[in-house]
Protein backbone atom coordinates (compact mmCIF):
# COMPACT_ATOMS: atom_id res chain seq x y z
CA UNK A 1 0.00 0.00 0.00
CA UNK A 2 3.01 1.87 0.18
CA UNK A 3 2.84 3.72 -3.10
CA UNK A 4 -0.55 4.66 -3.19
CA UNK A 5 -0.67 6.14 0.11
CA UNK A 6 2.14 8.57 -0.82
CA UNK A 7 1.14 8.94 -3.90
CA UNK A 8 -2.48 10.38 -2.86
CA UNK A 9 -0.68 12.40 0.01
CA UNK A 10 1.64 14.26 -2.47
CA UNK A 11 -1.11 14.95 -4.69
CA UNK A 12 -2.96 16.70 -1.02
CA UNK A 13 0.63 18.74 -0.56
CA UNK A 14 1.93 16.35 1.95
CA UNK A 15 5.68 15.88 2.05
CA UNK A 16 6.39 12.47 2.06
CA UNK A 17 9.69 10.74 3.45
CA UNK A 18 9.76 6.98 2.74
CA UNK A 19 11.17 4.80 5.24
CA UNK A 20 14.27 1.91 4.35
CA UNK A 21 14.74 -1.02 4.86
CA UNK A 22 14.47 -3.65 6.79
CA UNK A 23 13.85 -1.11 10.07
CA UNK A 24 13.67 -4.05 12.34
CA UNK A 25 15.53 -2.80 15.18
CA UNK A 26 14.98 -0.12 17.67
CA UNK A 27 18.16 1.56 16.20
CA UNK A 28 17.18 1.81 12.97
CA UNK A 29 13.80 3.28 13.97
CA UNK A 30 15.51 5.94 15.75
CA UNK A 31 17.59 6.92 12.54
CA UNK A 32 14.91 7.08 10.07
CA UNK A 33 12.91 9.60 12.89
CA UNK A 34 16.43 11.18 13.44
CA UNK A 35 16.59 12.17 9.92
CA UNK A 36 13.34 12.89 8.66
CA UNK A 37 13.05 15.18 11.50
CA UNK A 38 9.55 17.02 11.77
CA UNK A 39 7.13 13.95 11.37
CA UNK A 40 3.26 14.78 11.97
CA UNK A 41 2.08 12.03 10.36
CA UNK A 42 3.37 8.46 10.66
CA UNK A 43 2.41 5.39 8.33
CA UNK A 44 3.27 2.47 9.29
CA UNK A 45 2.81 0.06 6.25
CA UNK A 46 4.63 -3.68 7.20
CA UNK A 47 3.79 -6.40 5.14
CA UNK A 48 4.90 -9.89 5.20
CA UNK A 49 3.50 -13.30 2.84
CA UNK A 50 1.01 -15.17 5.08
CA UNK A 51 2.71 -18.27 6.31
CA UNK A 52 0.08 -21.23 5.58
CA UNK A 53 -0.16 -24.76 6.85
CA UNK A 54 -1.72 -26.59 9.96
CA UNK A 55 -0.97 -24.85 13.37
CA UNK A 56 1.17 -28.17 14.39
CA UNK A 57 3.29 -27.23 11.21
CA UNK A 58 4.09 -24.07 12.56
CA UNK A 59 7.92 -23.39 12.48
CA UNK A 60 9.43 -21.60 15.41
CA UNK A 61 11.39 -19.63 12.54
CA UNK A 62 8.34 -18.75 10.44
CA UNK A 63 6.67 -17.47 13.25
CA UNK A 64 9.38 -15.30 14.65
CA UNK A 65 9.83 -14.04 11.22
CA UNK A 66 6.37 -12.39 11.27
CA UNK A 67 6.79 -10.92 14.30
CA UNK A 68 10.16 -9.30 13.52
CA UNK A 69 8.51 -8.39 10.05
CA UNK A 70 5.52 -6.96 11.29
CA UNK A 71 4.92 -6.69 15.03
CA UNK A 72 8.37 -5.47 16.43
CA UNK A 73 8.94 -2.75 14.14
CA UNK A 74 5.30 -0.82 14.66
CA UNK A 75 6.77 -0.63 18.05
CA UNK A 76 10.28 0.42 17.65
CA UNK A 77 8.64 3.71 15.14
CA UNK A 78 6.28 4.61 17.13
CA UNK A 79 7.96 4.09 20.40
CA UNK A 80 10.60 7.06 18.31
CA UNK A 81 8.32 9.06 17.37
CA UNK A 82 6.06 9.59 19.47
CA UNK A 83 8.10 11.35 21.98
CA UNK A 84 8.06 14.56 19.71
CA UNK A 85 4.47 14.09 18.78
CA UNK A 86 3.70 14.06 22.48
CA UNK A 87 5.88 17.08 22.86
CA UNK A 88 3.56 18.77 20.13
CA UNK A 89 0.16 17.61 21.50
CA UNK A 90 -0.38 16.65 18.37
CA UNK A 91 -0.10 13.62 15.49
CA UNK A 92 -1.55 11.00 13.27
CA UNK A 93 -0.28 7.31 13.33
CA UNK A 94 -1.55 4.45 10.68
CA UNK A 95 -1.08 1.36 10.75
CA UNK A 96 -1.61 -0.25 7.66
CA UNK A 97 -3.02 -3.84 9.13
CA UNK A 98 -5.30 -6.87 8.12
CA UNK A 99 -8.77 -7.83 8.81
CA UNK A 100 -7.37 -11.77 8.75
CA UNK A 101 -7.38 -11.87 12.60
CA UNK A 102 -11.01 -10.17 13.11
CA UNK A 103 -12.52 -13.30 11.49
CA UNK A 104 -9.83 -15.69 11.41
CA UNK A 105 -8.35 -17.94 8.22
CA UNK A 106 -8.10 -21.54 8.79
CA UNK A 107 -4.75 -22.92 8.04
CA UNK A 108 -3.16 -19.32 8.85
CA UNK A 109 -2.62 -19.25 12.57
CA UNK A 110 0.55 -17.36 12.82
CA UNK A 111 -0.36 -14.52 10.43
CA UNK A 112 -3.45 -13.96 12.29
CA UNK A 113 -1.80 -13.68 15.50
CA UNK A 114 1.25 -11.09 14.50
CA UNK A 115 -1.73 -9.01 12.32
CA UNK A 116 -3.49 -9.56 15.85
CA UNK A 117 -1.08 -8.33 17.80
CA UNK A 118 -0.58 -5.33 15.61
CA UNK A 119 -4.00 -4.56 15.92
CA UNK A 120 -4.48 -4.82 20.06
CA UNK A 121 -1.32 -2.28 19.89
CA UNK A 122 -2.70 0.00 17.95
CA UNK A 123 -6.12 -0.45 19.69
CA UNK A 124 -4.24 0.38 23.14
CA UNK A 125 -1.91 2.92 21.59
CA UNK A 126 -5.07 4.86 20.51
CA UNK A 127 -6.99 5.71 23.73
CA UNK A 128 -3.18 6.38 25.58
CA UNK A 129 -2.41 9.00 22.98
CA UNK A 130 -5.92 10.47 22.75
CA UNK A 131 -6.00 13.33 25.46
CA UNK A 132 -2.84 14.73 23.93
CA UNK A 133 -4.74 14.93 20.21
CA UNK A 134 -2.84 12.23 18.61
CA UNK A 135 -4.54 9.76 16.98
CA UNK A 136 -3.34 6.25 16.44
CA UNK A 137 -5.79 3.65 13.79
CA UNK A 138 -5.12 0.83 11.87
CA UNK A 139 -6.64 0.20 8.39
CA UNK A 140 -7.24 -3.43 8.61
CA UNK A 141 -7.79 -4.56 5.09
CA UNK A 142 -8.26 -7.96 2.98
CA UNK A 143 -9.20 -8.21 -0.69
CA UNK A 144 -7.64 -4.87 -1.85
CA UNK A 145 -4.98 -5.24 -4.86
CA UNK A 146 -1.89 -4.53 -5.07
CA UNK A 147 1.49 -6.27 -6.74
CA UNK A 148 2.31 -8.47 -3.79
CA UNK A 149 -0.84 -10.35 -2.99
CA UNK A 150 -2.89 -9.92 -6.21
CA UNK A 151 -0.97 -10.17 -8.95
CA UNK A 152 -2.66 -10.07 -12.75
CA UNK A 153 -2.63 -14.32 -13.30
CA UNK A 154 -4.62 -14.48 -10.12
CA UNK A 155 -7.01 -11.54 -10.56
CA UNK A 156 -7.84 -13.20 -13.69
CA UNK A 157 -8.46 -16.90 -12.48
CA UNK A 158 -11.91 -17.70 -12.75
CA UNK A 159 -11.88 -19.88 -9.55
CA UNK A 160 -10.50 -17.20 -7.19
CA UNK A 161 -13.08 -14.73 -8.89
CA UNK A 162 -15.70 -17.52 -7.89
CA UNK A 163 -14.13 -17.53 -4.02
CA UNK A 164 -14.14 -13.59 -4.31
CA UNK A 165 -18.37 -13.94 -5.14
CA UNK A 166 -18.91 -16.55 -2.43
CA UNK A 167 -16.99 -14.67 0.27
CA UNK A 168 -16.65 -10.85 -0.24
CA UNK A 169 -20.27 -9.21 -0.49
CA UNK A 170 -19.07 -6.40 -2.82
CA UNK A 171 -18.23 -8.94 -5.12
CA UNK A 172 -14.86 -7.46 -6.20
CA UNK A 173 -11.57 -7.13 -4.90
CA UNK A 174 -10.85 -3.21 -3.86
CA UNK A 175 -8.51 -0.93 -5.12
CA UNK A 176 -4.91 0.11 -3.58
CA UNK A 177 -6.31 3.93 -3.73
CA UNK A 178 -9.59 3.03 -1.73
CA UNK A 179 -6.74 2.19 1.16
CA UNK A 180 -5.12 5.13 0.26
CA UNK A 181 -8.09 7.88 0.36
CA UNK A 182 -8.64 5.63 3.55
CA UNK A 183 -5.09 6.98 5.05
CA UNK A 184 -5.69 10.29 3.65
CA UNK A 185 -8.96 11.28 5.50
CA UNK A 186 -7.21 9.44 9.17
CA UNK A 187 -4.38 12.02 8.35
CA UNK A 188 -6.40 14.87 8.19
CA UNK A 189 -8.19 17.79 10.40
CA UNK A 190 -11.25 16.35 9.80
CA UNK A 191 -10.80 13.46 11.44
CA UNK A 192 -10.30 14.20 15.24
CA UNK A 193 -12.99 12.12 17.07
CA UNK A 194 -11.79 8.73 15.93
CA UNK A 195 -9.26 6.96 18.41
CA UNK A 196 -7.53 3.31 18.49
CA UNK A 197 -10.01 1.89 16.00
CA UNK A 198 -9.85 -1.78 13.39
CA UNK A 199 -11.20 -0.01 10.43
CA UNK A 200 -12.40 -3.42 8.12
CA UNK A 201 -11.55 -1.86 4.89
CA UNK A 202 -12.36 -6.12 3.14
CA UNK A 203 -15.91 -5.46 1.14
CA UNK A 204 -17.64 -6.70 3.95
CA UNK A 205 -15.87 -9.94 4.43
CA UNK A 206 -15.14 -9.31 8.08
CA UNK A 207 -18.42 -7.58 8.53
Amino acid sequence: MGPAIARRFEELGIAVIRGGEPMKSQAECEALVAAAGRIDILVANLAEPPMTGPVEAIDNTDWRRLFESMVDPLMYVVRAVVPQMRERRSGRIIAVTSAAPLRGIPNNAAYCAARGAQNGFIKALGLELARENIQANAIAQNYINNDTYYPDDILDNAKFLEHVKRNVPTNRVGAAEETAELAAYLASERCNHMVGQIIPLAGGWAT
